[in-house]
């Protein structure tokens, strides 16, 4: 019966709208049918060609595609060489992707916590959890707005630490006027179905640094290599094997990706600057909608940052609020606006409950969690969508509001 009450008045919409949806054109599937009709569906042109496209995007010198942003994390985690005894320091408020590649490589993931006004990883709180078997930091863009990467790379200058940006959320992102991606020691950048572009799956891993470039290259293909500069052979054998050798030199994975994910991310490249604009402006429709609503907290933005945002979040202001916010979650999905949380803090899982983590470690992050709901966002979203999930936001949150404008005295 509550459900029907709150639904009183506006009528509740009919067709769901999803926290995120991947914006797909003709262009694109023109793109992945050339490749289909092609000679190669994996391991041929687009890869160079992608490649390519994302280094002149971003300004980096190198850039290795891979089959997910996972595998991206998974590869920059081994070519800083983080193994068994390291410590690497990340923020909880993410997917367990940014914390499980330490593991991968046998490293150790010690969570700091967060600025709890942007939701990003706190610099000082880096600072704080630094030991002498620190070996990283991998610095989320959470939400896509850029971690303080001045402060962040300060940081990792003064104890000699490696700095993976976990740009998941934030291709097309500017860093006082710099393209993210070449900024870190090493960059990955996810190109999932809700991120900003897609291919369905894939990932990338950017770097300016030659060295780490070349063990990207042998780790994303099983470790092996048909170059002879990088073989080991005997003297005078460079000039003598055959075109069919090759050489495995490190135990690598299979991450490659395919010709028709890469032509897909390619076209979706096109739009980039078009989908950062959409997303720009319906984050500004929400700023205004929601910068004064009881109940309703914003993410705030650090002015280094020029964000192509991928999720908007709304924080619960519980004080405000007779309900938690599970209630208000299942009551906009109850008006068709679907949306989802990001993130759990990582450690709360089982899998690292048993390897000796508790909850507590990041007040902050943990205090974020319990009131943050992610709304949908994404460019096909036309306006009367942005007003839909208004409306159902403003209605929702009123129903459940207790709070009172002051009196004048």
């Amino acid at each position: 019966m509550e459900k029907l009450a709150i639904n009183g008045g506006i009528p509740v919409r009919k067709v769901p709208i999803y926290y995120g949806h991947q914006c797909i054109d003709e262009d694109d599937i023109s793109a992945v049918m050339q490749v289909l009709k092609s000679d190669y569906l994996t391991c041929g042109p687009e890869i160079a060609r992608l490649e390519k496209r994302l280094c002149d995007a971003t300004g980096a010198k190198y850039a290795v595609a891979v089959s997910s942003g996972t595998a991206a994390l998974h590869a920059a985690c081994y070519a800083a060489d983080i193994g068994e005894g390291d410590e690497v320091i990340t923020s909880p408020l993410t997917f367990a992707a940014s914390a499980n590649c330490i593991l991968y490589t046998g490293g150790k993931p010690v969570f700091a916590d967060i600025d709890p006004d942007t939701y990003n990883i706190d610099p000082e709180s880096i600072e704080k959890h630094i030991t002498e078997k620190t070996k990283a930091v991998i610095g989320v863009d959470f939400t896509g707005q850029v971690v303080e990467l001045d402060e962040i790379r300060s940081i990792c200058k003064k104890h000699h630490l490696i700095l993976i940006e976990d740009a998941a959320h934030s291709i097309g992102t500017l860093y006082k006027g710099k393209p993210v991606g070449s900024i870190a020691d090493l960059t990955t950048f996810s190109f999932h179905p809700v991120k900003t572009i897609t291919g369905g799956e894939g990932g990338a891993v950017l770097t300016n640094d030659e060295k780490l470039y070349h063990r990207l290259i042998l780790f994303r293909s099983h470790g092996i290599t048909r170059s002879a500069d990088y073989m080991e052979l005997d003297r005078g054998s460079k000039d003598n094997i055959g075109k069919w050798y090759y050489q495995q030199m490190e135990l690598g994975y299979n991450y490659r990706i395919t010709d028709i994910q890469a032509a897909l991310i390619i076209s979706q490249m096109d739009k980039l600057s078009l989908f950062k604009k959409r997303r720009q402006e319906i984050v500004a429709l929400y700023n205004e909608a929601f910068k004064n609503f009881p109940g309703v907290i914003l993410q705030k933005e650090i002015s280094a940052s020029d964000t192509a945002r991928h999720l908007y979040i709304i924080q619960m202001d519980l004080k405000k609020l007779s309900v938690g916010r599970k209630e208000i979650f299942d009551a906009l999905w109850a008006e068709n606006v679907c949306g989802n949380v990001h993130y759990i803090p990582v450690y709360y899982f089982p899998y690292y409950q048993k390897l000796g983590y508790r909850k507590g470690l990041c007040p902050k992050a943990e205090a974020l969690y319990e009131r943050i709901i992610t709304i949908p966002l994404y460019p096909a979203m036309s306006d009367a969508d942005v007003d839909s999930v208004i409306a159902a936001v403003k209605k929702v949150v009123g129903f459940y509001s207790n709070y009172k404008e002051p009196q004048p005295v």
